[in-house]
């Protein structure tokens, strides 16, 4: 890995979206190429508008990144494996910046956004068997040595999210947290099951099939199309967190905002609105308080110049931030129910009529759910 690098070339694909530069105030600038200014889009809708001119941020939320480009790093799971590999190899990783950060990403990233120059920590390495990854795994999260991290970073050191997993071009495996039930992939796929139930476009899910447990939880990957000609097509994608450039991690956000911002970039698409009336339904009934705004994400349609909300993902039982919701239900992130739902969804256009029939649709579907799996 180089020392220190003065800018990050930004693609997507073969095309060049334009530079990354770190100002004398540790902020990242940028700034999009004059190509992509004639035949490009605004890469996020709010904060980088398709302007000739140099971008800085406002905030210090993503350590001075954008948030589109934050959205490209790892967090949690996928941090710490490029954090064990930076100090495998000497580096401290506190001093390592975020355009190094980007350039250790590379082409790996979720979403269609690629760095340049990509630096590599590993060398190359095929997949283990999915046991012997998670007891890597549980190795890394105990802080025990293991011969499986060059393999584990290949595969999962551009992940998000807190649960150990890897990430191959089509499917993201999960394998159990240190201190999580054993059958939390098991669990995870009857949540996703019953969204699909209620109504909620999911991904296609598997259960990966274990020697040492009951199975691990896949998810066919959505930033990614197999084309009929074989080749994977990556697509656009940000979280909400990048797009209204806020801190995930703190609770911030309410479903009327969620609301807001769906119904102006999707252009008040109808099924949009629906689908996130759904899932907040979904969210709340079925105890998924952990409905923090990067759980919520958009991809980009290049063909009709528009955003839609992505498929459901990281749909279980959860209770976060002293039993509330991340994202507060009509103010109210405790115990929301049907008033408060029905609220949201009024203000965003929907009928009372029809907020009461969703709503009391996926009461009745995860009310078994919830008895099964209620902690």
């Amino acid at each position: 890995m180089k020392a220190k690098v003065e800018r990050v070339l930004v693609c997507l694909g073969e095309k060049l979206v334009g530079t990354l530069a770190e100002t004398a105030n540790h902020r990242v600038a940028f700034e999009y190429s004059p190509k992509w200014l004639e035949t490009g889009f605004p890469i996020s809708p709010f904060s980088l508008p398709l302007e000739s001119r140099v971008f800085v941020p406002e905030k210090l939320t993503f350590d001075g990144l954008f948030g589109v480009f934050a959205d490209s790093l790892p967090d949690s799971w996928g941090q710490l494996l490029v954090d064990r590999m930076l100090q495998r190899q000497g580096y401290d990783p506190e001093e390592v910046s975020p355009l190094q950060r980007l350039c250790i990403v590379g082409d790996a990233g979720m979403g269609a956004l690629c760095y340049r120059p990509a630096w590599t920590l590993a060398g190359q390495s095929s997949p283990s068997d999915l046991d012997e990854m998670a007891e890597a795994c549980r190795a890394i999260l105990n802080q025990e040595e293991t011969e499986e991290l060059d393999k584990l970073f290949i595969m999962g050191g551009s992940s998000g999210g807190a649960r150990p997993k890897v990430v191959t071009d089509e499917w993201i495996i999960k394998f159990p947290a240190t201190r999580e039930r054993p059958d939390s992939g098991i669990m995870e796929k009857a949540y996703m099951d019953c969204a699909e139930a209620c109504g909620i476009i999911v991904p296609e899910t598997q259960i990966r099939p274990s020697g040492r447990c009951v199975g691990y939880f896949a998810a066919k990957r959505f930033d990614r199309i197999r084309k009929t000609d074989g080749a994977l097509q990556r697509r656009h994608m940000l979280t909400a967190a990048a797009i209204l450039e806020v801190d995930w991690r703190t609770p911030s956000l309410d479903y009327h905002t969620l609301m807001k911002l769906t119904k102006i970039i999707c252009r008040d698409n109808p099924e949009d609105v629906r689908q996130l009336y759904l899932r907040m339904c979904f969210n709340v009934f079925s105890h998924n308080r952990d409905d923090h705004a990067k759980n919520f994400s958009f991809l980009y349609d290049d063909a009709k110049d528009l955003w839609h909300l992505s498929p459901a993902y990281d749909l279980t039982w959860s209770s976060t931030y002293f039993g509330e919701h991340t994202t507060t239900v009509d103010g109210n992130g405790r115990n929301p129910d049907l008033r408060e739902l029905v609220n949201v969804g009024t203000r965003a256009g929907l009928s009372k009529r029809k907020c009461v029939e969703l709503a009391e649709q996926v009461r009745e579907q995860t009310g078994e759910l919830v008895r099964i799996w209620g902690i």
